[in-house]
């Protein structure tokens, strides 16, 4: 392996990877997108440490990556796991360069009127908590380290900020909050700091859980039957192959890395074409 002293990036082989020896902590890294995520991290050359709050996905997390990465075990709506999470950070790498967020949870779609009146209040601040709060607490607690070196963030927002039926009110909600976080924190820190985005559109195999104020905490969008799920997302992309979550790793570990340059306050729409047409036809 051997390093290009110009832009500090390593070559393995004849292979550029992202990251040299650079620490990214991935948030929501147990399962789907966030352990795609960090799979993909590692393998292009990054120290990882990972916040995950399922403590049967911490003890996976260990049995997959052993010694090689650092798993926290944390709840992302609580300051102080947010701080344990920092402490143990520093005390193994000394620092940190990216935070990638990936934590997330969906509202099983369903309508504002479907809603029980009595558990909005609940519902409401379950979504907002884990996915909004969450991503302010992880920039506010780690917001020093990443200034000390340059470093990145990179938020997960949905293409359901963009476009209705990606989910229902709630979960639209908190991801168009997110969009437009991305571009409050790339000002408000600025220039030391870049902040970008990535909205993903259908998951192979995500993991992405309901709330518990509806009782659908054990529900998973991969729950879905396969095959009716692929005929209606080949149906509306130009894209056929529904992507994994280490597809998606090359976009974030771009923005997350050193590499990118020239990039902040942007959101990556990654859709497979699903949001190119306004209005759908038949072809």
């Amino acid at each position: 392996m051997k390093s290009d002293p110009a832009r500090g990036r390593v070559h393995k082989g004849n292979t550029m990877q992202l990251f040299d020896n650079d620490v990214v902590l991935i948030t929501g890294g147990g399962s789907g997108l966030g352990r795609g995520l960090a799979r993909y991290c590692q393998q292009e050359g990054a120290r990882i440490a990972i916040m995950e709050i399922a403590l049967d996905k911490v003890q996976s997390l260990r049995e997959e990556f052993g010694d090689q990465a650092l798993i926290i075990q944390g709840d992302v709506r609580k300051l102080e796991d947010f701080r344990h999470c920092r402490s143990a950070v520093v005390e193994r790498f000394g620092g940190l360069n990216a935070m990638i967020c990936a934590h997330g949870i969906f509202d099983g779609n369903v309508p504002l009127m479907d809603l029980p009146e009595e558990r909005i209040d609940s519902m409401f601040d379950e979504l907002f908590h884990v996915n909004v709060k969450g991503y302010l607490l992880g920039a506010r607690i780690f917001h020093d380290l990443l200034e000390d070196s340059q470093g990145a963030i990179v938020l997960t927002a949905s293409t359901a900020a963009y476009a209705a039926d990606g989910g229902g009110a709630m979960y639209s909600a908190t991801k168009g909050a997110i969009r437009s976080l991305v571009n409050q924190l790339a000002f408000e820190f600025a220039p030391h700091i870049r902040v970008n985005g990535v909205a993903p559109a259908g998951i192979a195999n995500s993991q992405l859980g309901g709330p518990k104020s509806l009782g659908l905490e054990n529900q998973k969008q991969s729950d879905i039957p396969k095959d009716a799920f692929l005929n209606l997302f080949r149906s509306i992309s130009l894209l056929q192959e529904l992507p994994t979550p280490e597809d998606h790793g090359a976009i974030y570990g771009f923005l997350a890395s050193r590499h990118n340059r020239i990039m902040t306050g942007q959101m990556v729409v990654a859709d497979q074409g699903l949001l190119n047409r306004a209005v759908l036809s038949g072809h």
